[in-house]
């Protein structure tokens, strides 16, 4: 068994009850932070520099992973269903917006098989970065992002598209970010202008039962390379 198999083995069988719930607290941080960029990020002001693309593309990713060109963006089209194949994930996608605390609604934890596309931003597979977001887990089992953390660079992600062509994604870096120190522009914010790009968001780290939070939110970049029927 390889090291990766491994990992996701172990993701598989750990440990899910009340402690692991993701609150309402945990989302407001997260997708606070969200709501911030989307304000910003997608029409950068003057005087405001987009994130470095270089450092930011390669952190995590092994020397030996040769990712392919990117596609060129495609027409807009709202997202139906996300399949991480890596993950053994097919999620339907609904579409989420604003609460009243400006922050995106994640899906009930009813739904904590679905996917949230913001839909006040951009679709996937179009110029900008995309955001979809999805519970870890609820008070009694895995959620559909569970193990979101063990994606590598280059495994692939496809969305299929109301009434279009299927985007299909690479994966280009996986990060862990602890939310003390969380940078929301430079987490969402796009990282080769004029690309079309995807963002995963969940929550992670480890569960802090005093705070009633996780201590980390995992982002998954990744960008098209292609389409399918």
């Amino acid at each position: 068994m390889s090291d990766r198999d491994r990992r996701r083995e172990q993701a598989a069988v750990g440990p899910v009850g009340p402690g692991r719930l993701v609150s309402g607290i945990a989302w407001m941080v997260l997708l606070l932070g969200l709501w911030l960029w989307g304000r910003e990020a997608t029409d950068v002001r003057e005087g405001i520099s987009r994130p470095a693309t270089g450092d930011m593309a390669a952190a995590g990713r092994p020397p030996d992973i040769r990712l392919p060109p990117a596609h060129p963006p495609l027409r807009d089209a709202p997202p139906e269903r996300l399949d991480v194949p890596g993950l053994g994930v097919s999620a339907p996608v609904t579409e989420r917006g604003l609460d009243a605390k400006g922050a995106i609604e994640p899906p009930s934890f009813a739904q904590a098989d679905t996917v949230g596309w913001y839909a006040a931003g951009v679709t996937p597979g179009a110029a900008g970065t995309a955001l979809m977001v999805g519970h870890v887990d609820t008070e009694t089992r895995p959620a559909v992002f569970y193990k979101l953390s063990t994606l590598e660079p280059g495994e692939t992600l496809r969305v299929v598209r109301a009434g279009a062509e299927a985007a299909e994604f690479t994966v280009d870096d996986v990060q862990v970010l602890d939310r003390d120190d969380f940078d929301a522009r430079q987490a969402y914010g796009p990282r080769a202008p004029g690309r079309a790009e995807l963002r995963l968001i969940t929550c992670g780290g480890t569960f802090d039962r005093a705070t009633g939070r996780y201590t980390a939110n995992v982002v998954v970049s990744a960008y098209l390379t292609g389409t399918g029927s």
